[in-house]
């Protein structure tokens, strides 16, 4: 078990936090361990979950490319909880294990991914490596695939996830299903201590 136990579903009543968990369960990021934990501060809880799945689902910059991100960083962090969760909208949109793991490994070389994804992964290795690299140049070079706005969104999205990461690789938590794994199989890995050794690309 995490250090802070979830609540049972049962234990929560407010409903507009209840329709937030179901769009994080249909978007299958956060999965429900995630929004039983913060529910135990129900009008935090609904703060928190809202801006994941806002920062998460929607904006103008691609989902499939921001899943690539949110799990780069997760792998970063050390935490195996998001690292091991995928948004099964971008899994329906076509992004696969190996995207996924050349976005988190060697992406800057080979054509799998373009000009502009490679600086928008790039921009999230320099934010956790050492935000310093991140000066006038490189907003210049971020400037010529993408607006202000997608900029921002892409920022604030990097920087509030690997937040939640770090947070909930302190509670020592494990996702309750994965694509590949039963809740059965999660438990065993969470049992075992599983973890997942960040890679680094900058």
């Amino acid at each position: 078990m995490p250090h802070i136990a979830p609540l049972d579903t049962a234990q929560i009543h407010d409903p507009e936090l209840r329709a937030l968990m179901a769009r994080a369960e249909e978007l299958g990021v956060p999965d429900g361990l995630f929004t039983r934990i913060v529910a135990r501060v129900p009008s935090y809880a609904k703060v928190l979950l809202n801006a994941l799945l806002v920062s998460h689902g929607q904006g103008n910059v691609d989902h499939r490319l921001k899943e690539i991100i949110r799990i780069q960083l997760a792998r970063f962090a050390g935490d195996t909880y998001f690292s091991a969760l995928r948004s099964k909208r971008a899994l329906a949109a076509g992004l696969d294990e190996a995207t996924i793991d050349a976005g988190c490994n060697d992406y800057e070389r080979g054509t799998r991914f373009s000009e502009a994804e490679k600086v928008a992964l790039r921009y999230a290795d320099m934010m956790y490596l050492d935000a310093q690299q991140v000066d006038a140049a490189f907003y210049d070079e971020l400037k010529q695939y993408y607006s202000e706005a997608q900029i921002m969104e892409l920022g604030g999205f990097i920087a509030f996830h690997y937040s939640m990461q770090v947070f909930m690789r302190t509670l020592d938590a494990m996702p309750l299903t994965t694509p590949e794994k039963s809740a059965e199989d999660c438990a065993k890995d969470w049992r075992k201590g599983v973890g997942v050794e960040p890679t680094r690309n900058v």
